[in-house]
């Protein structure tokens, strides 16, 4: 039985924390879809086309991995892909009560939908793209939070605004 897991999230920009996760849930299941989520009430710096980008880029090296941007629920998303489980990420307290909360909303939308939750690494366990927009937008290098290519290209785009 093959079991397609989705790691859901805005990716805005795509962390090595959020790499991390992929790299370990792929190993996991056979496939894995990352589903950029479209989150216009976040305000993301990136439109969905170039987090997509962003996020291929990044996992161009995992053969089982895929790359979708979606809006509407999570749910139909996983429906749409046959998806059996979401991965969810979790760094704090305040990570797995929301979390916990959402599984719970997915569960009653779709009851057949597992969530996971992992843990990062310690070196990922403070990362989030909010603070690594905070530290490139103050000048800060943010070579060791993000692929070299996603440094370049938020650097890029908050030079461009």
């Amino acid at each position: 039985m093959s079991i397609t897991a989705i790691y859901p999230g805005t990716f805005d920009p795509i962390t090595n924390g959020h790499l991390d996760l992929i790299e370990r849930a792929s190993r996991m299941f056979d496939k894995i879809i990352v589903g950029v989520a479209n989150s216009p009430s976040k305000q993301p710096l990136f439109n969905l086309a170039e987090r997509v980008a962003l996020t291929e880029h990044v996992t161009s090296h995992l053969n089982n991995v895929a790359v979708i941007g979606f809006s509407g629920l999570l749910v139909d998303l996983a429906k749409a892909q046959q998806a059996s489980v979401l991965v969810r990420g979790v760094r704090t307290v305040g990570d797995f009560e929301y979390e916990f909360q959402l599984a719970n909303v997915n569960r009653s939308l779709h009851p057949d939908l597992e969530t996971i939750f992992l843990a990062p690494s310690e070196k990922n366990s403070y990362l989030s793209s909010t603070i690594v927009k905070e530290v490139a937008r103050h000048g800060g290098s943010v070579a060791r939070f993000v692929d070299d290519w996603v440094a370049a290209q938020l650097q890029d785009k908050l030079n461009q605004g």
